[in-house]
């Protein structure tokens, strides 16, 4: 899994990354929260950790950013603070859990694992981008006309729309589509791709997956080539 770690605290930071990677979590990290909004609107995240109290934008002004511009990827506040205020703000801002400073690192991993189960069980059935709509349940891509998908080709087409516009790296993709299988060979993914533009295509959506074999994809509103 993918995370953003936004905490100004650098030595905190270190500590953090490092835990978090021994348990297999890629952490992107930054050390305030414009730079967490920025990082936010051009990357797909399973999670977002933001600190309160950090410079430039405090954790809950940069979250209340971050999901206005449309991202729902579940968000993890930290505080020094225990006032009941903190917590409700934050909540209200959009967070899906929060921890008080100090906290034990088995505490901040279990509440990563619960908050992430959430959202996987809570992925909405049908996901429309503009005219485009992604039946999940009934694996069925549609526009002006319909067309089945198989399983991991609804797979990729939902983590695409779920993440518009942000770039999805090829070992991302065959972490999250290929994950019971262990692929590692990106030229399967290609292969995928190409089949949804083709989908795409044939059901008369103006959605483009852009991209080359090997690297990031991303799905952007409007025709042309790919």
């Amino acid at each position: 899994m993918k995370l953003l770690l936004a905490e100004d605290e650098q030595e905190l930071s270190r500590v953090l990354c490092a835990a978090l990677k021994l348990q297999g979590y890629e952490v992107d990290a930054v050390f305030d929260g414009a730079a967490a909004v920025n990082k936010a609107a051009v990357n797909a995240y399973d999670c977002m950790v933001l600190d309160i109290m950090m410079p430039r934008k405090d954790g809950i002004t940069a979250l209340r950013e971050i999901r206005e511009a449309g991202c729902m990827t579940p968000v993890l506040l930290l505080t020094a603070k225990a006032e009941l205020d903190d917590r409700v703000n934050g909540l209200d801002a959009g967070a899906d859990d929060y921890l008080t400073k100090p906290f034990a690192i088995r505490e901040l991993l279990a509440r990563l694992r619960s908050i992430t189960r959430r959202q996987i069980a809570f992925t909405p059935a049908r996901l429309t981008i503009g005219s485009v709509v992604l039946d999940v349940e009934q694996q069925e891509l549609s526009c002006v006309n319909a067309i089945r998908l198989s399983r991991k080709e609804t797979r990729l087409m939902e983590l695409l729309m779920r993440n518009e516009g942000k770039s999805l790296e090829s070992a991302d993709l065959l972490h999250s589509v290929w994950a019971e299988e262990k692929e590692e060979d990106p030229a399967v993914c290609f292969v995928y791709i190409c089949y949804l533009r083709e989908k795409l295509q044939s059901v008369g959506a103006d959605l483009t997956i852009e991209g080359k074999q090997g690297g990031a994809y991303r799905l952007v509103r409007g025709g042309g080539p790919a």
